[in-house]
């Protein structure tokens, strides 16, 4: 494929598609990231029940479920983001908010979630447009032989 072609090609739509996919996947988490950046959401309270690990070579990843208890609202089965091995112990009861977002409640700290979401969006932007800037690019002239 050359340069500055001026037609799209198979690889410049798979590209597009990647990039859409990234900004859709961006787009779903946005407001529910920026909510906990802010600290935005229902309250309650998370009552830790028990904390599930994930070992990677030179790395623990561990996450606390438990009860959401917010309003009206009653979550059996939600994850507390962000606590590690020794944030809890079961049957502790701490503040929590809760964003919207499946599977997740978060401690008074909120989260710092925003920033991948952030670099997903900007990623998938830039893999949409990247098949458009290369249409833009004028042809060099090429020596004749």
């Amino acid at each position: 494929m050359r340069l500055g072609t001026t037609r799209l090609t198979a690889f410049d739509l798979v590209i597009v598609a990647g990039g859409l996919l990234l900004v859709v996947l961006a787009a779903q988490n946005l407001g529910p990231a920026l909510a906990a950046l802010r600290g935005v959401g229902t309250w309650g309270t998370f009552t830790a029940r028990r904390v599930e690990c994930v070992s990677h070579p030179g790395h623990e990843q561990c996450t606390w479920t438990g009860e959401f208890r917010g309003g009206r609202a009653v979550r059996p089965e939600v994850g507390f983001y962000g606590g590690d091995r020794g944030t809890f112990t079961p049957g502790q009861t701490v503040r929590a908010f809760d964003t919207g977002r499946q599977g997740h409640v978060y401690g008074e700290g909120g989260s710092n979630e925003w920033i991948v979401v952030v670099l997903l969006l900007a990623a998938g932007l830039g893999l949409m447009s990247w098949p458009l800037l290369r249409l833009r690019r004028r042809p060099s002239a090429e020596p004749s032989p």
